[in-house]
């Protein structure tokens, strides 16, 4: 769902009365905490997010706060200047704190939110999105969230939507006169995601109203808004359609621009470059792992055939074999569904970490709304909305021709099925989010850094079968390494379009040849990486900081290393950036 981010209500003002200089770059405590300082600095926070969802109303929705659920920024110059005061205002009080006689944990509370003002403010200034990103306009995401979610009574949530579907009209016309010279990919995105959302108004909202208790004359205005809000999104299609399609500029970022994106939104201890370096090498061990294994493999599934002396040839073989096991497109989602209890039990058999049995987990179609970036996500409720529904959306393959839902399957076949779920649901994305929402710390829950979350699950896959699950089965580890050669060519995939200019044609041949992935998936990961950029790398970097900090862990406690500690201690600490909780875990 897109974050508004160019806010037009009026910026509070923070005054702090401290004067020490922020040095971003030390995370350890020089001296003694002042205690004094601290509190002030936990009152300054706190009024810090305040501000923050006066800035950004349509986020705090999202995130469960509901103060501003009446307002819709209308994304026009002013909201640009108002956005520019905001990050100034509040860079200036964050330098009159001193880093080193704050607490660990209020150390990466600030690093975070000066991150956070720093990446928008170059955002707006250099990255510029908002003039050739023609998807960042979508409000129908944001209407649907507030008609599905029970955090308050229909009839409140309906005259909330109704002030913001009051001035959609507004939203999509200033949002055209933003876009000066957009991307043909994003083009094409915006236009399906925004008429897949028009449902939002021509109908679901409407049934609402209808069944709600309002009275008649309200229920009238609300329906002839919800019409004005479906004419608005049509019309901003129309306008988008009716631009040259390749006059703007190009997906690709370049490196300057892709290695200041990388800095701010994976904050990690390397640089783009040096991750892209350590990815490539990660895949030649894993060809290396996986030639093993296949050679293994050989004689019980192709008896005395000649084996392919080409070690690529030859994992090609055994997977395109091993991946004809799978389910079919009509049982594709209930299988899903299937495994979530099995998962479950396996944790707590091997007592990996706590599971929250109150925080359940709803596996549903994905909503077309959110279609067109990934086959699977989770829809997580924010940390004000505690108790609201976790989603595992899943990707329909209704109406797939027979070919591409086959290759579709085969790529997600019956082991990588399991490991897909380890992922996105239990102990990955589901699992960390719930711990991520019990953090003291909102700062942490709010500008969670991306690759962290990534990682995690990443991490967690290979976790789950160094414990025991898939009963080691040389096929279960076989796939993983294909799952995590995706993850590794994800990186390397990425910087190689936006910084090396990588044809689709060298794209392809890497994820099929190389990656082992199936037509369909490889098509559409190249869709993906032209229509993101950066996102793609969180997953190998993200996962490498983590294993390399149990790594360390493991060898100082030694004896007294304790896994389900070690998990359970690192999601304590929120979704904060590996490096910071590293040094945490590392000093304790």
């Amino acid at each position: 769902m897109n974050k508004i981010l160019l806010p037009i209500i009026a910026i509070v003002l923070l005054a702090s009365c401290n004067t020490a200089k922020t040095d971003d770059k030390n995370t350890k405590p020089t001296g003694v905490t002042d205690d004094t300082l601290n509190t002030n600095f936990k009152q300054y926070s706190d009024k810090f997010i305040e501000a923050l969802w006066l800035q950004e109303p349509e986020w705090a929705t999202n995130v469960g706060y509901h103060e501003h659920d009446a307002i819709l920024t209308i994304p026009d110059s002013n909201a640009h200047n108002n956005a520019l005061l905001f990050i100034q205002t509040h860079l200036d009080s964050i330098k009159k704190y001193d880093l080193t006689k704050l607490t660990p944990s209020h150390q990466i509370d600030l690093q975070m939110m000066q991150n956070y003002l720093q990446a928008k403010h170059w955002s707006l200034e250099a990255l510029k999105e908002y003039s050739w990103n023609p998807s960042s306009y979508n409000i129908t995401g944001l209407i649907a969230f507030m008609l599905t979610e029970q955090y308050e009574p229909l009839d409140k949530r309906l005259q909330s939507c109704h002030q913001r579907m009051l001035k959609i009209p507004a939203y999509y016309a200033a949002a055209k006169t933003q876009i000066k010279n957009p991307v043909n990919e994003l083009r094409e995105l915006a236009i399906d995601q925004n008429l897949g959302g028009l449902s939002i108004f021509e109908k679901d909202y409407i049934d609402s109203v209808n069944k709600s208790a309002l009275p008649a004359e309200e229920k009238t205005q609300m329906v002839a808004a919800a019409h004005k809000a479906a004419t608005a999104v049509k019309d901003y299609v129309s306008f988008l359609k009716s631009l040259p399609a390749g006059a703007g500029r190009s997906f690709r970022l370049g490196k300057d621009l892709y290695d200041k994106k990388f800095e701010f939104d994976i904050q990690s201890s390397y640089t783009a470059q040096q991750n892209y370096d350590s990815a490539m090498a990660r895949k030649t061990f894993l060809h290396s792992e996986m030639a093993k294994i296949s050679r293994s493999l050989w004689s019980k599934y192709f008896g005395t055939q000649a084996m392919p002396t080409d070690s690529l040839i030859l994992i090609g073989k055994l997977i395109d074999t091993i991946s004809q096991k799978h389910t079919t497109p009509a049982e594709f989602q209930s299988t899903i569904e299937k495994q979530i209890p099995e998962l479950e039990k396996f944790i707590n058999d091997k007592k990996l970490l706590y599971l929250d049995p109150s925080k359940p987990l709803v596996v549903r179609k994905e909503p077309a709304y959110m279609a067109g970036v990934a086959g699977a996500s989770i829809s997580a409720p924010g940390p004000y909305d505690k108790n609201g529904n976790t989603y595992y959306n899943v990707g329909s393959l209704e109406g797939w021709p027979a070919a591409q839902a086959e290759s579709y399957l085969r790529e997600y076949n019956h082991y990588i099925l399991q490991i897909l779920n380890i992922h996105e649901a239990i102990p990955g994305h589901y699992t960390q989010l719930v711990y991520a929402n019990r953090s003291p710390s909102l700062i942490k829950s709010i500008l969670g850094n991306g690759a962290m979350i990534e990682g995690w699950a990443v991490y967690t896959e290979q976790m789950m079968l160094e414990s025991g699950y898939g009963n080691n089965e040389p096929e279960m580890w076989l796939m993983w390494y294909k799952w995590n050669l995706r993850t590794v060519c994800n990186t390397i995939l990425d910087y190689s379009v936006h910084v090396n200019n990588m044809s689709k044609n060298d794209a392809m041949q890497l994820l099929t040849k190389q990656a082992f992935q199936q037509q369909a998936e490889a098509e559409g990961k190249w869709k993906r990486v032209s229509v993101t950029s950066v996102q793609l790398t969180s997953y190998y970097s993200g996962y490498k900081a983590i294993y390399d900090l149990r790594e360390k862990i493991k060898a100082k406690e030694g004896k007294k290393y304790d896994l389900r500690i070690f998990n359970e201690k690192f999601l304590s600490y929120g979704s904060a950036p590996v490096k910071f909780i590293s040094q945490l875990m590392l000093n304790q």
